[in-house]
């Protein structure tokens, strides 16, 4: 089924091409620290940038770095594929420096470069607040800093960090969300401050890629039993680049368990489903279910809400080869609310009135 008019991409990647490209953001005190440190070669690309599955074959450009530049997303994505809007999440671990007051001046200076190089270049695109999460103050700082220009859309974390996302010290950061009526995203990836894997590390990149389902699945836990819901029960969370097809089996057992154990959490007073139900969102990239109609309606029945999904593209990443397409067996118009209506609903500061 081809995308219906106005689609919404709620995951696009635009990759940084060399930490000198945020120099023209950063103070002097640490655009100085490049050079006198030697970082001119320092990259974090959440993908390996020569791996296949890092940039489509075909969205490889010769002679220059993969989608760096707005001419890529509009020449690959925005124009042939007609989209309407386009959130624009870079994931270039600037924030994963060890330095706190260094990771919120690079992760400053990533916002900067997503709003000038992007946001600036085509009224089409939002973006997300990149967070430097492992100082609490800082990634309040920066959503009240971003806020105020009303094409950022949300703000973004990865789902490894250091601690259960959910533990009480990040709540001040759910708080100035709701304040500015944001929504987190909770993007695959990791901080590398633990294993990605609860028995250590593993040995190859499969692995690690794999290992992303078991944090979302942790973090989700994080995110309901510590209650976090119940204290900010406007807030909406976006997982991207989780796959859909886990989730119900996960809360299945999440739920069995609550059930025996809610005494621990008196405050949880709803069933985790409908908690999810309410206040989730995924993203359909990878929408990791066998391709065929019967398989893709009981995974939808399953899920038991047609308001959680949101079309993207997960643009320049090679999880599909060919033009845009939807799971198979939707009807017209639950493809338009995946595609459009879904991601309205998402995101308040999402407006349809943008020409390109």
């Amino acid at each position: 089924m081809d995308l219906p008019a106005g689609a919404i991409d709620a995951d696009l990647h635009p990759m940084v091409p060399g930490l000198s490209a945020l120099a023209p953001y950063l103070p002097d005190l640490w655009r100085d620290q490049i050079t006198l440190r030697g970082m001119e070669g320092f990259d974090t690309q959440a993908y390996p940038p020569k791996a296949p599955k890092t940039v489509r074959a075909d969205w490889r450009p010769a002679g220059e770095w993969p989608a760096s530049r707005i001419g890529h997303l509009r020449e690959q994505v925005l124009d042939p594929w007609r989209v309407s809007r386009g959130i624009v999440t870079p994931l270039y671990g600037v924030q994963l420096v060890f330095n706190e007051d260094m990771a919120h001046a690079f992760t400053s200076a990533l916002n900067d470069w997503t709003r000038a190089e992007w946001l600036d270049a085509d009224p089409r695109l939002a973006g997300s607040i990149v967070l430097p999460m492992f100082n609490t103050e800082h990634a309040v700082a920066e959503i009240e800093r971003c806020a105020p220009d009303p094409r950022f859309v949300q703000a973004m974390v990865l789902v490894m960090g250091e601690t259960p996302l959910g533990r009480r010290h990040n709540w001040p950061v759910f708080e100035a969300l709701v304040k500015h009526n944001l929504p987190l995203a909770i993007h695959a990836g990791t901080a590398y401050r633990n294993p990605v894997t609860s028995l250590g590390w593993p040995s190859w990149y499969a692995e690690d890629y794999a290992a992303n389902q078991q944090a979302f699945q942790s973090t989700m836990a994080s995110l309901i039993t510590e209650g976090v819901f119940v204290r900010f029960p406007t807030l909406k969370v976006v997982l991207l680049e989780s796959g859909v097809s886990w989730l119900p089996a996960f809360l299945w057992r999440l739920v069995k368990g609550w059930k025996g154990v809610r005494f621990e959490v008196p405050w949880l007073d709803r069933n985790p489903f409908d908690v999810v139900r309410e206040n989730v969102r995924l993203s359909i990239q990878p929408f990791d279910a066998p391709e065929d109609a019967e398989t893709v309606q009981r995974v939808m029945d399953h899920l038991g809400s047609d308001q959680m999904l949101l079309w993207s593209s997960d643009w320049p990443h090679w999880q599909f080869d060919g033009p845009p397409r939807l799971p198979p067996g939707l009807d017209a118009g639950l493809a338009r609310k995946i595609c459009v209506e879904n991601a309205l609903s998402t995101y308040d500061r999402l407006a349809l009135e943008v020409t390109p």
